[in-house]
C-alpha cells in the first residue's frame, strides 16, 4: 500500500471543517456568524463535508500490486489518486483553507462590537440610510392606500418571534399599525420595521415616546451629550453586518464607555449629522444592561407571492 500525504491533507481538511461547524452548533455559537435561519443548512454542509471526508479516505491509500491483470482503468485510477507536484502554489492554497480553521478552532467566537462599527464608519452608514429611506419612499404613499391597510384583521407582531417572515401586505399593514401605538417600544423582533418607518416617517413620529436598548457608539466630532445606542443588522451573516441604531442626546453620555449596553426612555425628534436630516432620541431615563443572548437584529423576509 503506497500512503498519498496530499490527500491525506485534503480528508483531513474536510474532516475539520464538519468538527468545526458541528461545534459551532453544538455550543450554539453559530449563531455569532449567521443568521438563526441558516442554522438548518449549516447542519447540512457539515454533513456533506463529512461525506467526502469518507469518500477522500479512498484516496489516502493505493495497492502497489503490479500483478499482470492490473488493466488500464486501474492505473488511471492510481495516477488520479497520486499525489501532485508540492509547489508553493499548492502550499498557499493550503493555507487558505487552513487558517479558517485554525481561527475557528483556537479563537473565541464573539459578538461583533464598536470597534468593528467604528470601521464600517456606523454613523455616517446610519444617515445615508436615513436620506435613502426617504428617498425612496417619497411619492409612494396615499392616504387612501393607508386606510385601506388598516380596515383589515390587525398583525400580531409577536408572530414575528417565531418566524420572522410575512407577505408584503401584512409588512405593510403592520407598519400602519405601528405608526399608531402610543409607544414605540423596539423589541428584537419589531426592531427593524420600527427603523425602517421612523426613518421613512420621522415627521409622524416626532414627540412619541420610545424604548430602546443597544450598546454605546460614539464619534469624534459628537458633542459631550451625544451616542449612538446601537445594533448590528445581519441579513445573511457577520460579513454582511450593518449598523443600525439613534443618534441620542443624554446628559451622561460623556461617562458612559462604548460598547455598554443601555436601556433607555426618551422622546423621539429630529435631529442633524453632516447636513443629513434624521432622528434623535432625547433621553429621560436609562439603565445599564448586560449584554443580551441574541445582540443581533435580523430582517424580515418579505413573501412577495402572498
Amino acid at each position: 500500500m503506497k500512503f498519498h500525504f496530499q490527500q491525506a491533507v485534503k480528508a483531513a481538511i474536510l474532516l475539520a471543517f464538519s468538527v468545526m461547524i458541528i461545534k459551532l452548533l453544538a455550543t450554539g455559537e453559530i449563531t455569532k456568524l449567521i443568521n438563526p435561519k441558516y442554522e438548518n443548512l449549516s447542519k447540512i454542509v457539515a454533513i456533506i463535508f463529512f461525506v467526502l471526508f469518507i469518500v477522500q479516505i479512498k484516496r489516502i491509500f493505493t495497492s502497489t500490486n503490479n500483478s499482470h491483470h492490473k488493466d488500464s482503468l486501474c492505473e488511471c485510477c492510481s495516477h488520479h489518486t497520486a499525489d501532485p507536484p508540492f509547489n508553493w502554489k499548492r502550499i498557499i492554497s493550503y493555507l487558505v483553507l487552513v487558517t479558517p480553521l485554525l481561527t475557528g478552532f483556537i479563537l473565541p467566537t464573539k459578538f461583533l462590537d464598536a470597534s468593528i462599527a467604528q470601521k464600517k464608519g456606523a454613523t455616517i452608514m446610519m444617515a445615508k440610510q436615513s436620506q435613502t429611506a426617504r428617498n425612496e419612499e417619497e411619492g409612494t404613499l396615499n392616504q387612501s392606500n393607508s386606510n385601506m391597510l388598516l380596515e383589515d384583521h390587525p398583525i400580531d407582531p409577536k408572530l414575528l418571534e417565531e418566524k420572522q417572515e410575512m407577505s408584503k401586505k401584512d409588512y405593510d399593514k403592520l407598519k400602519q399599525q405601528l405608526v399608531q401605538n402610543p409607544i414605540v417600544d423596539m423589541t428584537n423582533y419589531i426592531f427593524s420595521v420600527y427603523y425602517e418607518d421612523i426613518n421613512i416617517n420621522l415627521l409622524k413620529y416626532q414627540g412619541k415616546t420610545i424604548k430602546l436598548s443597544g450598546f454605546v457608539l460614539k464619534e469624534k466630532d459628537f458633542l459631550e451629550n451625544q451616542l449612538v445606542i446601537s445594533r448590528f443588522f445581519i441579513t445573511h451573516c457577520v460579513a454582511d453586518a450593518s449598523i443600525i441604531g439613534f443618534l441620542t442626546e443624554m446628559p451622561e453620555a460623556a461617562n458612559l464607555e462604548e460598547d455598554t449596553w443601555i436601556e433607555a426612555e426618551g422622546k423621539i425628534d429630529i435631529g442633524e449629522y453632516n447636513g443629513v436630516e434624521l432622528p434623535i432620541i432625547k433621553v429621560e431615563k436609562w439603565e445599564k444592561i448586560q449584554e443580551p443572548v441574541e445582540p443581533y437584529i435580523y430582517p424580515i423576509d418579505i413573501l412577495i407571492s402572498k
